[in-house]
């Protein structure tokens, strides 16, 4: 597969620059992978395609508030710094972006704060666009951290947004959100709610969580028009015993798998062993899934709509199949589905 057959006619008319007024009542477009049969629902219908005995597979990630506005020392000059991981907690180390990215070097301070109170130092320059910060802070790590992210804002993608609104720190963030960590949602756990979680307790569907922390590699467009080179970067997952237990027993019993989103899809698929089992797993994936490719152990999906050319659109149709997915795309569109973060659903299944 090339990254060219990966498009569609695509506008910033089609993005949703706000969530649907409940969770579950957004639109769910239905595609049936082996027939390739459309349906048009609501996405609290979810519970109809649920059997008991049924296994869905969340990602419990939180979103911390990642973008930091400050100024540059001597000049003043505004600039935007994008949290992306913490290297080193006693130092006080981070991955970070930073916007606007060609004036800021090795060794600048950085300010941040109506009095300044938050101070980094500018010690590696890895990318084009990323840096390395150290941050100076005279109290507990505790205290940092709290300082830190109450300077900060949720990492609202600016294509839905320029600025975050009060709606955006519930509906940013899934229900079930946990451990802290991710600079983007997973986007197709938006759409779980207290109710539709009640109903699946109810049928007997049954709930598994893993934890990726979404990462830079959200960010970075495919650049390549081989898939095959594409690298990935990497993104800390974690998969308890309990989980992959609960997962392998609801399959071996035939049960259906619903992987809630692209991020639990790659999870699940980074740590499988050679019996198709899911294994616990603490580190590191740079999984990339792009058609052909054989899923070892989910066989459902829920996803959003996703932009052309990102990794995101490519792991669908690697799922739903390549004519499929890219039909299903074009039905949305004439049917009005909103994409992105805030967009409607689709359920392959």
């Amino acid at each position: 597969m090339k990254l060219s057959q990966f498009n569609y006619p695509f506008s910033l008319d089609l993005l949703a620059k706000y969530p649907s007024d409940f969770r579950d009542e957004c639109k769910m477009l239905v595609l049936h992978k082996d027939t390739g049969e459309i349906e048009h629902k609501i996405f609290k219908d979810f519970i109809d395609y649920c059997e008991e005995g049924d296994l869905c597979v969340f990602n419990d990630t939180k979103v911390f508030p990642a973008r930091l506005k400050g100024n540059k020392e001597k000049t003043g000059a505004e600039i935007e710094v994008f949290l992306l991981r913490e290297l080193n907690r006693e130092q006080r180390l981070w991955d970070v972006l930073v916007d606007p990215a060609r004036k800021i070097r090795i060794g600048n301070k950085l300010y941040f704060g109506k009095d300044d109170s938050l101070v980094a130092e500018v010690i590696d320059n890895t990318t084009s666009r990323g840096r390395t910060l150290r941050f100076f802070y005279d109290g507990s790590y505790e205290e940092f951290k709290d300082t830190l992210f109450k300077m900060g804002s949720l990492p609202v993608p600016k294509i839905i947004r320029p600025e975050v609104e009060d709606i955006d720190t519930e509906r940013f963030q899934t229900i079930y959100a946990k451990h802290e960590g991710a600079v983007a949602t997973p986007a197709a756990g938006l759409h779980f709610s207290e109710i539709l979680f009640k109903k699946m307790e109810i049928k007997g569907v049954d709930s598994a969580f893993l934890t990726l922390h979404m990462g830079n590699a959200h960010f970075h467009n495919v650049d390549v028009e081989d898939l095959s080179k594409h690298k990935m970067d990497s993104e800390r997952l974690i998969i308890e015993e309990e989980a992959a237990d609960r997962i392998n027993a609801a399959k071996a019993a035939g049960h259906k798998i619903f992987s809630i989103g692209i991020t639990v899809l790659r999870g699940l698929e980074t740590s499988v062993t050679t019996t198709n089992q899911v294994k616990p797993f603490d580190g590191w994936t740079n999984k990339f899934i792009f058609p052909p490719y054989q899923f070892a152990i989910p066989n459902a999906l829920v996803s959003n709509f996703h932009l052309p050319w990102s990794t995101m659109l490519i792991n669908v149709a690697a799922f739903g199949g390549y004519e499929n997915v890219m039909h299903a795309y074009e039905v949305a569109i004439e049917n009005g589905y909103k994409f992105g973060t805030y967009g409607d659903a689709m359920l392959i299944i």
